[in-house]
């Protein structure tokens, strides 16, 4: 049994730390009235209380190297260690972006060569690595995309996106000053082609782009999608794909065969790279021909025999200019690279299928459990919800919380909004079949626990984890952010 871990706070104290400075000569005070009157108030400790610290608080979690972890919508994947080990290697983990380009040619080989296979799985023409992230991504592909259009004349003013969307695609359509539009999904938890039709045919052609993930959120093929990139650009407006969910079909079609322009790819979800959640991520976006021109410096070339990054020439004057500095979060890269490289096309492909194998395997064993909002072959993730339990009184969050105490890390719940008590759980490719066999199981176990007569002990899961049931409502929008000795 782990004891309770106190914080930081409450085990270091000011006057102590793990590093001897060198009395600080006198110098200028340029802060003038910013300067700080009064201490940081930051703990210390030594290196052995600190390591100590952070190891007890990890023992006290679930992560991916201590049970599954099934977080539809988020990919949270086995990440090989061959990828770490790549990315540790020194001229990788020792170099600076501020070196002569001259001295870090492998890595900007690396960073070339990957872009050349990325744009080779996505069927694309040129990519852009400055995203930190997905939604960084998204980002970058929009304001691309207004570049472009602006460069026509007209940016436009409205950007569609479907219900079924990911919340950050609207939030970066409208940080690039666009309206937002939303169109609905079907009685299938596909794309109202109707509605999209009647929309991009109303009035003036003042639709910038439609957002569209594929597979969607609800873990769904968008069968329309060629149909859908046809209107949109009968109607001018450019193709942005949300990558999400790239993991799902890469091997098997190519984005630009869809008619795509513009995608961005969740490295972290797709080619294994660890997840971004507070961390490093990274968020490659790929694009057509036409939108290649308008894409964020740098750019990395070959030149001979050498690499070079393109500040400036006839061919990038349309950039709209830096997103970031550098060439977004480059270890991400290289484990990127590491994997696509160890997989090849025919792995990658294998990849997609066993995800999607995986996703219908406990769709199938589950399907008398839990109610299927869309009945039907879904992609690499399953959605189910909770009306098949409202009876009971038990609800979606009661089943996430005690599959803590069967070992499992929960699934992603209450998502997509368009699903009430919905309930998303992706197995992902690297899970098998035992492991599968034994969360369908747990879940059984507890669905049959909420159909009986004693079933009020779920309301008060996980009973057997180091923190119990939290309010975790009130903990996000009330956080309590400060030492409790300055309450």
């Amino acid at each position: 049994m782990i004891a309770e871990e106190p914080l930081l706070f409450e085990i270091g104290s000011e006057d102590k730390t793990a590093v001897d400075f060198p009395p600080q000569p006198d110098a200028k005070d340029c802060l003038g009235t910013c300067r700080k009157n009064t201490k940081i108030g930051l703990p210390g400790l030594s290196e052995p209380e600190t390591m100590r610290h952070y190891t007890r608080l990890s023992q006290m979690n679930i992560f991916e190297d201590s049970a599954f972890y099934p977080l539809g919508s988020c990919t949270m994947k086995y990440n090989p260690r061959v990828n770490e080990k790549l990315a540790a290697l020194p001229g990788f983990s020792e170099i600076h972006p501020f070196q002569p380009q001259n001295t870090v040619q492998g890595a900007l080989e690396a960073i070339y060569t990957l872009s050349n296979l990325l744009t080779e799985i996505t069927g694309m023409k040129a990519v852009s690595f400055s995203p930190a992230a997905g939604a960084h991504g998204e980002l970058c592909g929009m304001m691309t995309i207004r570049a472009a259009l602006t460069h026509k004349g007209n940016p436009k003013e409205v950007v569609l996106i479907p219900e079924s969307a990911h919340g950050t695609n609207p939030a970066t359509a409208a940080m690039c000053g666009y309206r937002i539009e939303t169109i609905p999904v079907n009685n299938h938890g596909l794309v109202d082609i109707q509605a999209l039709q009647k929309r991009l045919s109303e009035g003036e052609k003042n639709v910038a782009a439609f957002m569209l993930t594929n597979p969607n959120t609800c873990g769904l093929f968008e069968r329309n999608i060629i149909t859908i990139a046809n209107m949109l650009h009968e109607a001018g407006a450019f193709f942005y794909m949300d990558g999400a969910n790239f993991n799902a079909i890469m091997g098997l079609v190519k984005p630009a065969d869809f008619g795509v322009d513009a995608m961005h790819i969740n490295l972290h979800k797709t080619f294994s790279t660890p997840h971004g959640g507070g961390g490093p991520g990274a968020g490659p976006v790929v694009f057509n021909a036409e939108l290649a021109p308008f894409r964020p410096l740098p750019w990395i070339e070959k030149d001979g025999d050498s690499y070079r990054l393109l500040e400036t020439n006839e061919e990038s004057m349309h950039s709209f200019g830096r997103m970031k500095a550098f060439n977004g979060q480059f270890s991400i890269l290289i484990r990127a690279l590491a994997y696509i490289l160890s997989m090849g096309l025919p792995g990658l492909r294998q990849a997609a299928e066993d995800a999607v194998l995986n996703a219908n395997y406990l769709r199938v064993k589950l399907q008398d459990i839990l109610h299927l909002p869309f009945p039907g072959t879904c992609m690499h993730e399953v959605l189910f919800d909770d009306s098949s339990l409202t009876e009971t009184g038990i609800n979606t969050l009661d089943i996430a919380k005690s599959l803590i105490d069967k070992g499992d890390h929960p699934m992603t719940i209450y998502f997509p909004l368009i699903v009430h008590g919905a309930i998303l759980i992706e197995p992902t490719e690297t899970e098998s079949k035992r492991v599968l066999d034994e969360f369908v199981a747990a879940i059984k176990d507890i669905v049959a626990k909420a159909k009986s007569e004693n079933n009020q002990d779920l309301k008060q899961t996980p009973l057997k984890a180091f923190r119990k049931r939290l309010d975790e409502t009130t903990a996000a929008r009330q956080p309590i952010l400060v030492h409790t000795d300055d309450l």
